[in-house]
């Protein structure tokens, strides 16, 4: 069977290549047609990628600021957009199918394919509100016989969307959990200091500002947290010469190795080492996550890790984007009120972390809450085996 995986973001990027990899064992043969960013995952899990494509700052057409949409429309990515849909226009006639992951616009695009679909709705939730209300004309796609199955994020949106579609939404786990919970846990020694992981973000510049106001909340910590060990997963656009002008900006240093890659920032007594392509390993032996993420945020849930985030300036991790993090993810998100940056929200957050670190009863409701919310292991061959069943089967 020929499937097109057609994603809009980074996250649904990641967990389209881990589904495409799923469907793929099963006897697929999969592409991929990412509708904003450069679909790096799907390289990297050498899953065809069809067109030209780019990455831009806002990340593409999503949840962002005022400012950020019309970043969006300047930088020319509606353009962008309606380019990518004429490729998969183009691509889908050869398809026996095509397999959704994201929201409003790959659901439509898709739709307008006249091919059969599947779709995961890794970007929607009900326990955002309570009961979802898709955006118009999202209802009416998915509840037509063109989509042949539909899966959501997490139960209760599965039993939300079953009543209102008037057809079965199954929740059967999410794909980008599959790969941490099989990550080795290390024992750490007894006298080890706990690790804090800092979790910027994606999408640079953003992250590099997001980067900054993390220094600061380190900076405002009481002795009594600096003993913990820091750390942060950066991504490969924060370049040794981004960071550069970013220490000198705030005060700190930048170490480096023998061959000139920088290895941490120093501020006194604080340090705080610096990451490339380890996320994986560096989340699973963390105690705590100050965050200003999106997929990695609901991963480090998943795993029943306390997060700590910090509201951002834009374009992408705003207060309101924070806030409706923190509903889709429950108590095991924290956030201090105030204005973005302010010194008593710094201060603020500060105390919070400092409690995180000591919160053993949290600690073991996150870990419950995690499973609750996102689901076991296993998501992807699940998702895999139920869509190639549904894909094949005739319209209902």
């Amino acid at each position: 069977m020929r499937l097109l995986l057609v994603s809009n973001g980074h996250g649904e990027d990641l967990s389209g290549a881990l589904l495409g990899q799923a469907l793929r064992h099963h006897g697929a043969t999969v592409a991929a047609v990412p509708l904003v960013g450069d679909g790096d995952p799907y390289r990297r899990a050498e899953i065809p990628v069809l067109g030209h494509t780019r990455s831009y700052s806002t990340g593409g057409l999503g949840y962002t600021s005022g400012a950020g949409r019309l970043t969006e429309v300047l930088q020319g990515q509606v353009l962008y957009l309606l380019g990518r849909s004429w490729r998969l226009w183009s691509a889908a006639r050869r398809a026996d199918g095509l397999v959704v992951i994201g929201d409003v616009i790959p659901v439509l695009l898709a739709w307008s394919c006249r091919r059969p679909v599947a779709t995961y709705l890794v970007a929607y939730s009900s326990h955002y509100e309570g009961r979802l209300r898709l955006p118009w004309p999202c209802g009416p796609c998915l509840a037509s016989r063109r989509f042949r199955a539909v899966f959501a994020r997490d139960a209760l949106t599965a039993e939300d969307l079953s009543g209102q579609l008037r057809r079965p939404v199954r929740f059967l786990g999410n794909p980008f959990m599959d790969r941490l919970r099989a990550e080795p846990v290390p024992t750490p020694a007894e006298d080890a200091p706990p690790q804090v992981l800092l979790l910027p973000g994606s999408r640079t510049p953003e992250a590099l500002e997001n980067l900054a106001l993390m220094l600061q909340l380190l900076e405002r910590l009481p002795p009594t947290a600096r003993h913990c060990r820091f750390e942060a997963a950066l991504v490969a656009d924060i370049t040794a010469q981004a960071l550069a002008t970013l220490v000198d900006r705030c005060g700190w240093e930048l170490d480096h190795n023998r061959d000139g890659q920088p290895l941490g920032l120093r501020c006194g007594s604080l340090r705080l080492g610096l990451h490339w392509g380890r996320f994986a390993p560096l989340l699973v032996s963390s105690r705590v996550v100050v965050a200003m993420a999106g997929t990695a945020t609901e991963q480090a849930v998943g795993l029943g890790i306390p997060v700590l985030q910090l509201a951002g300036r834009g374009p992408q991790f705003t207060e309101g984007f924070a806030e409706a993090q923190r509903r889709l993810l429950g108590p095991g998100v924290v956030c201090a009120a105030g204005p973005v940056g302010a010194e008593a929200t710094l201060a603020a957050s500060a105390s919070l972390l400092q409690r995180l670190l000591t919160d053993d009863d949290l600690r073991a409701r996150c870990r419950s809450e995690g499973d609750r919310r996102l689901g076991p292991g296993g998501g992807s061959d699940r998702l895999a085996q139920a869509m190639l069943e549904a894909l094949a089967a005739p319209p209902r």
